[in-house]
C-alpha cells in the first residue's frame, strides 16, 4: 500500500532515509521536467533537481503542510531555476527530445507527427522548435508560470503557492506570457 506524502515527510523528519528516497522517486521526473524547462540544459537541470531535493531534505522542518509536498518542491525548483537564470545568462535551446519523457507532453500538443505528408511533418517539427525557442526567450517568472500551468497542469492556486505570489499575479503573468508567445509565434501558426 502506497504511503501518503505526509506520512513520508513525517518519517523523513524522524530520520528514515528510505521514506525520503520514496519521495524523491515519486517526484524526481516532474522536478527534472520543470528544471529542464527553466534552464534548457540537461546537466544544469539535473544539478537543479539534485539541489532541490537536498534543500528539501535540509529544510523538512520548514514544510508546514499548508500546501501539498509537490507544490513545496515546485516552489524550491522554480526559485532555484530563477536564481540560476539570473546568475547564468546562457539561454540555449533544447530540443523536445531532450526533455524527460522525450518531450511527449509538448509534442502531444503539436500537430500529429505521424502525418504521411513530408511537408506537414517538417512544418510540425519547425513549429515545435519555434515554440520551444519562444518559451526560452521569456523572463524566468513568465517561463515558470507557463511551464507550471501548460506543461505541469497546476491550478492557479497551486502556482500561486509555488511562485509565492497572489493568484491575480499568476493570472497576470500567465496572460502576459501567453500574449508574448502569441506575438512571437504569430507568423508561424
Amino acid at each position: 500500500m502506497e504511503r501518503s506524502d505526509r506520512e513520508l515527510v513525517r518519517e523523513s523528519r524522524h530520520g528514515e532515509k528510505e521514506a525520503f528516497r520514496e519521495l524523491v522517486e515519486r517526484y524526481q521526473r516532474k522536478i527534472l521536467s520543470v528544471a529542464m524547462g527553466m534552464v534548457h540544459n540537461r546537466d544544469d537541470a539535473l544539478e537543479l533537481t539534485q539541489e532541490t531535493f537536498v534543500k528539501a531534505y535540509e529544510n523538512l522542518d520548514r514544510f508546514k503542510g499548508e500546501s501539498s509536498f509537490y507544490t513545496w518542491l515546485y516552489r524550491i525548483v522554480v526559485n532555484l531555476g530563477i536564481d540560476f537564470r539570473r546568475r547564468d545568462k546562457r539561454h540555449g535551446t533544447v530540443s523536445l527530445a531532450d526533455r524527460p519523457g522525450g518531450g511527449e507532453d509538448l509534442e502531444a500538443a503539436l500537430p500529429d507527427q505521424r502525418l504521411s505528408d513530408p511537408y506537414q511533418q517538417t512544418r510540425s517539427r519547425e513549429i515545435g522548435e519555434r515554440v520551444q525557442q519562444a518559451i526560452s526567450e521569456l523572463t524566468p517568472d513568465h517561463k515558470a508560470v507557463i511551464l507550471l500551468r501548460e506543461v505541469e497542469g497546476l491550478s492557479y492556486d497551486d502556482i500561486s503557492r509555488v511562485m509565492q505570489c497572489s493568484k491575480g499575479t499568476v493570472m497576470s503573468r500567465l496572460h502576459y506570457a501567453r500574449k508574448n508567445l502569441q506575438d512571437k509565434l504569430r507568423d508561424c501558426l
